[in-house]
């Protein structure tokens, strides 16, 4: 690796910690909102949400000096090539960022399809997406979907009487 591509490693890896912080400051900072809205009983001098409130407005404090400081570090050039890099990483990442697309819209429609349903159609998506498609391979993968989701299903509810999520949209 020759020097230039180890400070380019260095401003993008600067460049990163930098957003990792705004992003801590934006989530400390709804978090110290929110902590607010705790209730609270009368017997409370400050309040249920005081801790909290100064454990989240002592993160803000922190975020925001690592923010600074940060943002001090980085050249005014690193960004367009942060910007390229980014491109790059995002493209030899590309199935792994998808499947992380997938598990979090599974889990979005979790509570609406149900356990069963949003289980097959998750299960069925990844090996589809991952496995190499011929017509036995998707048969497979369509008996797997349906061990993994609907055979989990009644396992859990016959065997454990444990009843995953039913779905608001079939049984609301």
């Amino acid at each position: 690796m020759s020097e230039n591509d180890k400070q380019q490693s260095m401003e993008a890896g600067e460049i990163a910690r930098f957003l990792s912080y705004i992003v801590l400051l934006l989530a400390s900072v709804a978090l110290f909102v929110s902590a607010g809205h705790i209730p609270s009983s009368m017997f409370e001098t400050l309040g249920a949400g005081a801790f909290p409130r100064f454990v989240f407005g002592t993160i803000i404090l922190v975020a925001f000096i690592a923010v600074i400081d940060s943002l001090r570090k980085i050249p005014r050039d690193a960004w367009s090539r942060f910007g390229a890099s980014t491109r790059h990483w995002i493209k030899t990442r590309f199935l792994v960022i998808l499947c992380f697309g997938i598990f979090v819209s599974y889990l979005v429609v979790l509570p609406i399809l149900g356990f069963s349903v949003a289980s097959f159609v998750f299960v069925l998506a990844i090996q589809l997406l991952l496995m190499p498609r011929s017509p036995i391979t998707i048969l497979i993968a369509v008996f797997v979907a349906l061990a993994f989701s609907f055979g989990l299903n009644a396992l859990f509810a016959d065997v454990f009487n444990v009843f995953l999520p039913r779905g608001d949209l079939f049984h609301g």
